[in-house]
């Protein structure tokens, strides 16, 4: 395992750390064995896990090829390998063979008698099949450039783009481009969410497709012709080719004239492979093939990399369809791929989804090995099964799908579609009737979703689960499983089809036994009490889960679990509060969070050791009390938040703030383990055993289980109160601690919608409670949480609006309903009564549908918005809100939320924009300026285009902001049940505590196995993979290992902006580290760029003032102090403390630190008066808020006393110049001068006390104080307080 990055080889190049360590430390680690035993293991197992090197000799050419190889390795890693390199491409039919002899490709080098270092193996081709032949072809087409443009169901337009290349375009030391004066006020600029335009690949081949006489007669298939080709070649010369069981050869067929056989000498031509073919045929082709790999080898590897286990991220804004980016190619093949990809039958792409789920599942975990090749395994079939989920239920709701049961409403009809059971997220049996009907359905299928996640995480011996995606789009969610074998069968008489849980409704309940074993394990897991429940005729069940979680016995003698959306209690509390005005809220599916479930178990645990303890009078005396409750509650405190920022690293929006909080993270997880320790220590002495401990929670409490005795009643009372006190604890102790650490800066505000649902979710808060906390977060420090609360409530709420329109309504309609609902939300402001424009062709062909949103006027939507707000989250918007929201940002959220794919260009949303710039292309072409006429040629274009829909409107003297054809694509919403790799996370947890152990050789070691163990198991591109770049990149920072700490916070922010989003929060947390990482190194200029690009991005994220840009902006001025832009850096800290005044007041120590470090740029850039003022200020407010003898006071009135002098000084030589009326040159305008301070800027070389030897101190000791104040800051960590805000 340890070089087991060795199997991707792409990775292996960039890798910053290139030593892998062989050993098994790590996996004993992992397993979690002594340390006399890890080492005992570890020494015998690194000489059989040493890597070697063995020669790959190959045929047709005197080259060989060296790869390093480990034993752990399976030969088709070493096969992959082969491909992959550059001298071997032309090769994917051949076998391996060692001393003469054929090895099995999936056995492991190990296994193979004799191999040892320095050994070769000869690759020896293969005769194709059908299907190697159709493989080989889509390979070539790939490689060679020769495949057009694709139009994908679920990805979408341009999916999985990076714009990282395009940040950095040119050499960052050139000069002062990037220095040029911020201009803090300008609106977000939408181009950066785009790639920049560039100019068409160089073709190495004009096309290569399959002939019209394809596929071959009977006759010749028995000669061994398995396809027919076409090759144009950029000579344009016409050849066909037989693919030929022994290779390729060029045949004597026309376009009119069949005749496969080959062409005689001198013409004849042939190869086994494809690609030597080409170079035989075409003079140009390996020059072009050259300058091809050339073209594309000017992006990082990783934007090209295909994203393999997981759904690349579709951006919602795209370019105009008259970009080069979205261009549509001609290609021939490009319709042939299902047939090249699936075959004649397309047996190869139907697969037994459940069957292969479920064998993955059964395969061997003892060892290591096994681990990762199951884990691997299991991760390629959810990331392949969401695919074909999410492909089957696009077509279900485009009506492309024949239903099972034509006859029954549209709501209860059943799909199967390439062998996944699909059905809709509504109650069309009336299954949910007394739960809420359609919303409660909708619900529950989430829910479930997620409760099938959970228990394929647990991973549970003898547990099964059907493969179950959720799938959002236009309107419709659908719910896609994989079949369970047996669930279609009609039982017999007196038996019935659920073995476990309820049957028809809760009238029957079943209680087979032999799922007992599995659900006490399960229900363990998740805090699920074992309890009662009664069927119809009151008798008595004792189940170990909720009877609504049901077991199944497969047909293929497997224990099914299904339905698992009732895991956890309703939120009574909730259910029991009457919303404003009597809104009732639309279902019961209220049910509380797993996390909160086991937050609250971990609260009950600690009280129960402290009881204990105090039974035991161990840690507390009765004259201690007092300070021993203050110690008690210091301890919780940094417990929480030593377990936050393990938890929420994502969520860091600054890697100043997260360097700082990481080292209080070190020092509080190393307190922790001591007194871990230490309460084991005592534990163990006197004896209290934890595990008679137990905190479960009866999930079927208030769902109308009606106990019969006495005791069942008390037991049941019981119930009900434990579920009560966790409703309180969620209201009382989990939503003020959320809102104090945010007040306290403790933890990172969330950006948008996406990390506000992450951070909600973590902490176990339900996102119906954003009214509440939008209330309670009124008037106070955290106003930007609450506008982002009401912001998420609004662009849920026109989600919900806008789906009852999208549901029945036909494909070719949506984008006309979309235009027509966004104008009346976003564009009511330019057109206050707009028309809805449909196509009457369209109107014609379906005069059936549902055309009510055409009825849909801007006061109707708001009334509609506000209903739902007021029903869902139990709030009331404030008059006027529609007046204040933020355009850009509003757009992004409902268009992200509902999977829109809008055209880029300057969206006019109140008149005066639509009168000033009718049409602005830049944000359209991205590209430099040098192409002028081309750039004026798609003005030109896009303006005809953007005026032809407003002139063709019904109200032709007002347009509008949204035109159907703005809106290009609807991506489906996807959620999956796909478990992470506990594998990795444990030895990415090992390595995090032997670091914190200062074991740093250990843990080192440890992390690179789990980054090797990550791109095993995910693949490159994944956002697992991101996560964990993101993490060993803050960790290799704090070890000091900066080139290693910058190249994977690079490869964080590609594979972010890849898979999560290009303007998701991760990727401008990963833009802030690597920009950081880069400063450190002494890349200021390069790291200033990126700084700039993650700011613009928060600007479309979140928009202006953001509470964590504070330390941002801060970053960047010390940044530009650095490469000694002294007065572009002062304009930096100047908007910092505006945003700081803004968002905590300005008599606050974040203001008087801000204060101080303005007050020290300011006097870099030779305002020495300002700078004066600046330091006053900062002085008063320490003097007053932490008195006359605090650090920080004393600090600043040394600084005041410096700076004073220095201005008197800069004064009294002023006024001398003045006197003498010296040179011109001598002296020039202040920047900043008023009236009455002339000559403050002024630079006066030969003054007294401001010559460059004083400036030059100043400068030093700038940054000395920069470094030395992190340990002089006030105890509440917050971002504003670094002191010079170390970059």
């Amino acid at each position: 395992m340890a070089d087991a990055s060795q199997a991707t080889t792409p990775a292996a190049e960039g890798n910053p750390v290139p030593e892998v360590p062989a050993t098994q430390t790590p996996q004993a680690d992992v397993n979690g064995t002594t340390e006399q035993e890890q080492t005992e293991e570890g020494a015998e197992q690194a000489l059989e896990d040493q890597p070697f090197v063995v020669t790959i000799v190959l045929p047709h050419t005197t080259e060989t090829l060296d790869i390093p190889v480990s034993p752990m390795e399976q030969i088709h890693e070493i096969r992959q390998s082969i491909i992959e390199h550059p001298i071997a491409i032309e090769f994917s039919c051949f076998h391996l063979e060692f001393n003469g002899k054929k090895i099995n490709d999936f056995i492991q080098v190990s296994d193979v008698e004799g191999l040892e270092n320095g050994a070769q193996l000869h690759l020896v081709e293969d005769p194709y099949t059908e299907k190697e032949a159709r493989i080989h072809l889509i390979r070539i087409r790939e490689l060679i450039g020769a495949s057009g443009d694709r139009t994908d169901t679920v990805h979408g337009v341009l999916a999985g783009v990076s714009v990282h290349d395009d940040i950095v375009v040119e050499n960052p030391d050139a000069p002062e481009a990037e220095i040029k004066e911020y201009d803090f006020q300008a609106p977000a600029d939408l181009a950066i969410l785009l790639p920049k335009e560039t100019g068409p690949a160089p073709k190495s081949i004009k096309s290569i497709s399959l002939s019209p006489w394809n596929p071959p007669p009977a006759y010749w298939r028995q000669k061994g012709h398995l396809l027919y080709l076409v090759i144009q070649t950029n000579e344009g010369e016409q050849h066909h080719v037989t693919a030929h069981v022994g290779g390729f050869f060029v045949n004597r067929c026309s376009n009119a004239k069949f005749d496969p056989l080959p062409k005689p000498a001198p013409k004849d031509c042939a190869s086994h492979s494809l690609f030597t073919l080409l170079k035989k045929l075409s003079p140009s082709f390996e020059e072009s093939f050259q300058k091809f790999q050339e073209f594309s080898s000017q992006k990082d590897p990783l934007a090209t990399f295909q994203v393999g286990n997981t759904i690349p991220s579709a951006p919602w804004l795209v370019p105009s369809i008259n970009s080069s980016l979205t261009a549509h190619e001609a290609d021939n093949t490009r319709s042939q791929e299902t047939y090249l990809l699936g075959g004649a039958e397309n047996v190869d792409s139907l697969r037994d989804w459940n069957e292969e789920f479920q064998s993955a599942k059964e395969l061997p975990k003892e060892t290591i090995q096994d681990r990762v090749f199951r884990e691997r395994l299991l991760a390629k079939l959810f990331a392949d099964y969401t695919d074909a989920a999410a492909r089957g239920a696009v077509l279900v709701a485009r009506g492309e799908v024949a239903p099972l049961n034509p006859t029954e409403d549209k709501d209860a009809q059943i799909f199967v579609y390439n062998n996944i059971f699909f059905s809709f997220g509504a109650d069309g049996v009336g299954t949910f009737t007394s739960e809420g009907g359609d919303e409660a359905a909708r619900v529950a299928t989430g829910k479930d979703v997620l409760g099938v996640k959970l228990v394929n995480q647990l991973d549970i011996d003898g547990l099964y689960t059907p493969g179950t995606v959720v799938i959002d789009y236009l309107g419709k969610r659908i719910v896609g499983q994989s079949i369970v074998p047996g669930i279609f069968k009609q039982p017999e008489a007196g038996e019935n089809q659920i073995h476990y849980g309820a049957v028809d409704g809760k009238d029957i309940v079943a209680a087979d036994e032999r799922f007992a074993p599995s659900f006490e394990k399960l229900a363990t897991a998740l805090r699920v009490k074992k309890h009662a429940v009664w069927d119809k005729e009151n008798k008595r069940h004792d189940l170990e889960a909720s009877v609504e979680m049901k077991g199944l016995l497969g047909t293929d003698g497997r224990k099914y679990v299904l339905d698992l959306y009732r895991i956890t209690p309703l939120d009574i509390a909730w259910m029991e509060e009457s919303g404003p005005e009597g809104a009732e809220y639309p279902h019961r599916m209220t049910v509380l969070r797993p996390e909160l479930v086991e937050a609250l178990a971990k609260q009950k645990t600690r009280e129960y050791v402290q009881a204990e303890l105090l039974k035991r009078g161990i840690i507390k005396k009765p004259e201690e009390k007092k300070e021993g409750e203050e110690a008690t509650e210091e301890a919780k405190t940094e417990e929480t938040k030593t377990e936050e920022t393990k938890t929420e690293e994502t969520e860091k929006s600054e890697e100043p703030k997260a360097e700082e909080t990481e080292k209080t993270e070190e020092a509080s997880e190393s307190t922790e383990v001591a007194e871990k320790k230490d309460e084991e220590a005592a534990k163990e002495d006197e004896r209290i055993d934890i595990s008679n401990f137990k905190f479960a929670l009866n999930p079927d409490v208030f769902s109308g289980q009606v106990p019969q005795t006495e005791e069942e009643k008390a037991e049941m009372a019981q119930d009900e109160q434990d579920v009560r006190d966790a409703c309180t604890y969620l209201r009382d102790s989990v939503i003020p601690a959320l809102l104090n650490d945010l007040k306290e800066s403790d933890i990172s505000f969330p950006m948008d919608g996406r990390s506000l649902t992450r951070l909600l979710h973590r902490r176990g808060i339900n996102m119906r409670y954003l009214g509440k906390l939008a209330t309670l977060s009124e008037g106070t420090r955290v106003e930007c949480f609450r506008q982002l609360c009401v912001r998420e409530m609004i662009a849920r709420a026109f989600k919900h609006v806008a789906a009852k329109y999208l549901r029945y309504l036909p494909l070719p309609l949506t984008s006309a309903c979309l235009a027509h609902l966004f104008n009346c939300f976003l564009g009511s402001d330019l057109n206050s009564l707009p028309v809805a424009e449909v196509d009457e062709e369209l109107r014609k062909v379906f005069s059936d549908a549902d055309y009510s949103f055409e009825k849909v006027t801007p006061e109707s939507l708001r009334e509609a918005m506000q209903q739902e707000i007021l029903h869902r989250f139990r709030f009331t918007l404030e008059d006027g809100w529609f007046n204040q929201l933020q355009h850009i940002q509003m757009l992004r959220e409902v268009s992200q939320k509902l999977g829109v794919q809008i055209q880029n260009k300057k969206y006019a949303f109140v008149a005066t924009e639509g009168e000033t710039e009718p049409v602005a292309e830049k944000p359209v072409a991205p590209a430099p300026a040098p192409v002028e006429d081309g750039n004026k040629k798609k003005k030109k274009k896009k303006a005809a285009r953007e005026t032809s829909p407003v002139a063709a409107a019904p109200v032709a003297t007002v347009p509008h902001t949204f035109s159907p054809d703005d809106f290009v694509n609807v991506v489906p919403i996807v959620k999956d049940s796909t478990p992470r790799s506990a594998l990795a996370e444990e030895a990415l947890e090992a390595g995090r505590l032997s670091i914190y152990q200062n074991q740093k050789k250990l843990g080192e070691d440890l992390l690179l196995e789990s980054l090797s163990l990550h791109e095993q198991i995910y693949g490159l591109v994944h956002p697992e993979v991101a996560q964990m770049y993101h993490t060993l990149s803050q960790l290799y920072y704090q070890l000091g290992q900066k080139d290693a700490a910058v190249e994977l916070s690079r490869k964080a922010a590609i594979v972010a902006e890849r898979t999560v989003g290009l303007d998701s929060s991760e990727t401008v947390l990963n833009y802030l580290n690597l920009s950081l990482f880069l400063h450190q190194r002494g890349d200021s200029k390069e790291a200033l760029l990126y700084a700039r690009h993650a700011l613009d991005l928060w600007k479309v994220i979140y928009g202006p003032d953001h509470p964590d840009t504070i330390t941002t902006m801060n970053n960047y001025a010390v940044m530009l102090q650095s490469i000694k832009a002294y007065h572009e850096s002062r304009r930096w800290f100047e908007e910092s403390l505006r945003v700081c005044n803004k968002v905590f007041g300005e008599q606050t120590v974040h203001s008087a630190t801000l204060l101080f470090q303005l007050a020290q740029a300011l006097a870099l850039d030779q305002d020495a008066k300002k700078a004066v003022d600046r330091m006053r200020e900062s002085y008063n407010i320490f003097k007053t808020l932490l008195g006359p003898e605090d650090k920080n006071t004393k600090e600043a009135e040394h600084w005041l006393t410096q700076l004073t002098h220095n201005a008197v000084s800069v004064a009294k030589a002023t006024k001398e110049l003045q006197a003498r009326r010296a040179k011109g040159s001598l002296g020039f305008s202040p920047r900043n001068a008023t009236a009455g301070a002339a000559g403050i800027g002024s630079v006066v070389p030969s003054a007294v006390g401001v010559d460059n030897r004083n400036i030059d101190e100043l400068v030093k000791f700038v940054e000395n104080s920069e470094k030395k104040k992190g340990g002089k800051k006030s105890k509440g960590p917050s971002n504003p307080k670094k002191r010079g805000g170390k970059a």
